[in-house]
């Protein structure tokens, strides 16, 4: 049972799919580990780090990949990097494969057996190996650090000699996980936290945060939820009414947040133009959907956006990169705790159960076809 951690290549991603402690743990399942050399530098890892938990160090992705049953990534490979690795080959990444059809097709035709991380279900058994969650957390948290370094004022209250400095609002658009964390975030720097959500189950995670909750609470409202936890797209009324409510908030705080994303759908436009026009010079927009076109009309993916009126609009594509050694410890984690289920200790190999939830829910291509119900055809 070999299994490969090839270095990524996107030029922002720095993050790893594997660290020491998890190759250690590979090993202890029988498995060889390969790494390609320099894979883990981004992330603080070294080299030495890894041979020293008993991996072997490969010069390239070729040699990194040759004879693998198992292939660990942050990205979905490319096909061509894939070349080499043993027939039906597991591959655990993060997929993207909303709108891929092409990509995942091309991704079939190498032969492997691939894995959506993205697409774990949420139920206790699979919490461990959710990477949306561990990364999001990551992210939100990012989020607040980013908006605070550019925002020209502090967070906190500051009473002084020289006069009292009042603490700064943050509005948080979105309370999943990464919203969650940008509110306990923010609320730690000292801010003023107010967050908004259609789901009516974060009302009280709001609050429990020590965030203000605000959102219009009518019958529409109270249904805005999926049995799976996700948000629902509202009506065009209640997004009128919505809008309505946030243009009156929005006007008067420092530093926005937006977060909402709705599962292969673009980005909701939450923040319109003249709700930026309607800020204080100064203020600062974080759009953290900005790689799904963003909630912010004026975001643009990779860039930062002065508006006429001197409000700062971020639109960062890989806030969890941006901490990359812990993004690494906790996704590499979460690899580690799903791929366990698929490796027989006694005989030490990759044994896949296409019965168990997990893999239903997950597995993207095999036999050279795409064969996940919502990707297939």
């Amino acid at each position: 049972m070999r299994i490969a951690v090839p270095a990524e290549t996107r030029a922002q991603e720095g993050r790893v799919a594997a660290t020491p402690d998890t190759v250690k743990k590979y090993i202890g399942f029988g498995a060889e580990v390969v790494v390609q050399k320099g894979a883990g530098a981004k992330a603080g890892l070294t080299d030495a780090d890894f041979e020293k938990a008993g991996a072997t160090i490969a010069a390239d992705n070729a040699a990194t990949v040759a004879g693998a049953d198992v292939v660990l990534t942050v990205r979905r490979p490319e096909p061509q990097a894939l070349v080499g690795v043993n027939p039906d080959a597991v591959v655990l990444s993060l997929m993207d494969p909303y709108g891929q059809e092409r990509l995942l097709k091309a991704l079939a035709g190498a032969g492997v057996r691939a894995f959506a991380m993205e697409l774990m279900p949420r139920i206790t058994r699979a919490q461990s190996m959710d990477v949306l969650s561990s990364q999001a957390n990551l992210a939100g948290y990012r989020a607040v650090i980013e908006g605070a370094e550019q925002f020209n004022r502090v967070l906190p209250m500051m009473m002084t000699a020289a006069g009292t400095v009042p603490a700064a609002k943050v509005f948080v658009m979105g309370v999943g996980v990464a919203g969650l964390q940008a509110i306990a975030t923010a609320k730690r720097l000292g801010a003023v936290v107010t967050a908004t959500d259609v789901r009516p189950a974060t009302k009280e995670q709001v609050e429990s945060l020590g965030g203000k909750f605000l959102a219009v609470e009518d019958d529409e409202f109270k249904q805005a939820q999926t049995a799976g936890g996700y948000a629902k797209e509202m009506s065009k009324e209640y997004q009128a009414k919505q809008a309505a409510l946030v243009a009156t908030h929005i006007a008067k705080q420092d530093i926005v947040i937006t977060t909402a994303l709705i599962p292969g759908r673009p980005a909701p436009k939450l923040v319109s133009a003249d709700m930026v026009a309607s800020m204080r010079p100064g203020s600062v927009i974080v759009d953290m959907a900005a790689e799904r076109g963003g909630n912010c009309d004026l975001t643009k993916a990779g860039e930062t956006v002065l508006s006429p009126n001197g409000v700062k609009v971020l639109g960062p594509l890989n806030l969890a990169g941006d901490v990359a050694a812990t993004a690494s410890q906790l996704y590499a984690k979460n690899l580690l705790t799903f791929l366990e289920t698929m490796i027989d200790k006694e005989n030490k190999a990759i044994v896949v159960n296409e019965e168990d939830d997990l893999i239903k829910a997950t597995l993207l291509t095999k036999g050279g076809a795409v064969v996940h119900p919502n990707f297939a055809g």
